[in-house]
């Protein structure tokens, strides 16, 4: 593809048959708005309905300020110091694996000063189009899904964590982004039930236009809705290959049978370099496990009121009606479901030791594989293959990234130029 041009721009105006690979959050957004562009859209997925694997638990945070890649400077140093720790925010278990050697080169290759500012400001420019997509969504649907929009305080417990948000703050600021310093009083004044941990906090950055949200109950919706507008869904379905003809995406082979499109977009996360790569793709994508516990409350006076991220473990505490979500940690530690009672007692620590006011024995305990590109953008628009298209690789951001996501993927497919500059979110950056 040439610079600048818009992949797909022949089928300005064209109505089509579009397949959407993946049936979490990314992959139904992106049905959603091709099925508002006017196209006669099928979503195919292994599991038996909506959001049942990397959407179904995540931390429930939609953070459009607190966005930022994981390859940072200082990251390399801060691994090896996290690996003494007992509740480490990164967890690395490396193993025989080209992919996963690759990916953590090309990773650490974005842990400069100046790649992490354009990374993440990529990531900041459509988290930020996302939120205008969230409301749109909510005005036109009505749709209800434990929405809350309090925002996000970034809890530090050092000086030295509260001293290091200055970058932060000026990256957020640049790109307009509100934003504001608090002290361990303003903190309590947004999240009232920290007065019971005082002693502990030394300051925080909020991020106001954040929002909090069960993303299962956003997908399963937002499916529903999709049906609404005809689109078709074919759960339990294996997909196998994406078929080509004249060079061109023409259709998918499932263990069911041969569905002809016009276009292809595949949205199926840690997976997605697997379907591609028959066809000459190299999409560096790999998996970066996450955790989290649901736990009931029990005492709302020691619960939070939106989403707080506790800067010291990376973990994210959020109410969402009546339950308290805890998430976060990355493991890197490839294709693996296996629920770690190390990574349990991390998020009880973290939760337990500023909110308690759930009961952590009722807890329900949750693993999902985030779809990580080594500069944390994810990967959005055309390919070489005319009619084939991505939209993957939003970390753990996906959630969060969803809506803008899909609406940048549907202008792409419909060949109109998106709202916001995609010209450097395709998989042409890795070139």
């Amino acid at each position: 593809m040439q610079p600048g041009r818009v992949p797909g721009k022949a089928n300005a105006g064209k109505k089509m048959k579009v397949i959407v690979l993946g049936g979490g959050v990314v992959g139904i957004t992106s049905a959603w708005y091709l099925a508002k562009a006017g196209h006669e859209v099928t979503v195919i997925d292994r599991e038996e309905g909506p959001a049942l694997e990397t959407s179904f638990a995540n931390a429930g945070e939609v953070s459009f300020g607190y966005c930022g890649p994981w390859a940072a400077p200082g990251i390399p140093m801060k691994a090896i110091k996290w690996v003494m720790m007992e509740h480490a925010p990164l967890i690395l278990k490396l193993k025989i694996d080209t992919r996963m050697i690759s990916w953590l080169f090309k990773m650490l290759r974005n842990c400069t000063a100046a790649r992490y500012a354009i990374n993440k400001s990529r990531m900041l420019r459509i988290a930020d189009y996302s939120r205008e997509s969230f409301a749109q969504i909510r005005e036109e649907t009505g749709i209800q899904y434990d929405q809350g929009m309090k925002g996000t305080l970034q809890l530090f417990r050092t000086q030295a964590q509260l001293d290091a948000s200055a970058k932060d703050v000026k990256a957020l600021k640049a790109d307009g982004i509100p934003c504001e310093l608090l002290d361990p009083e303003a903190c309590i004044a947004v999240e009232p039930a920290l007065a019971h941990v005082r002693d502990r906090i030394v300051g925080g950055l909020q991020t106001p236009l954040d929002e909090t949200g069960d993303c299962f109950k956003f997908t399963n919706e937002l499916a529903r809705l999709c049906e609404e507008k005809g689109v078709t869904f074919r759960w339990g379905e294996e997909i196998q290959k994406i078929l080509t003809r004249g060079g061109r995406a023409s259709g998918v082979v499932t263990n069911k049978g041969t569905i002809r499109a016009d276009a292809v977009v595949v949205s199926l996360g840690s997976y997605s370099p697997d379907i591609v790569k028959p066809l000459g793709i190299d999409l560096p994508v790999y998996p970066v496990k996450g955790y989290s516990l649901t736990i009931p409350i029990t005492d709302p006076a020691r619960a939070p009121e939106s989403t707080i991220m506790d800067e010291t473990y990376k973990i994210a505490i959020t109410r969402l009606g009546d339950r308290i979500r805890v998430g976060g940690m990355a493991e890197i530690s490839g294709f693996n479901d296996r629920l770690d009672k190390k990574r349990r007692r991390t998020l009880e620590h973290s939760v337990m030791d500023l909110f308690p006011g759930g009961d952590p024995k009722q807890a329900s305990f949750w693993t999902g594989l985030r779809p990580m590109t080594p500069d944390g953008t994810p990967v959005i628009g055309g390919t070489q293959i005319p009619g084939l298209f991505l939209n993957t690789g939003h970390g753990t951001l996906g959630w969060t990234m969803s809506c803008g996501s899909g609406r940048v993927l549907a202008d792409i497919v419909s060949g109109k130029t998106p709202d916001i500059d995609a010209t450097d979110l395709s998989i042409e950056r890795y070139a």
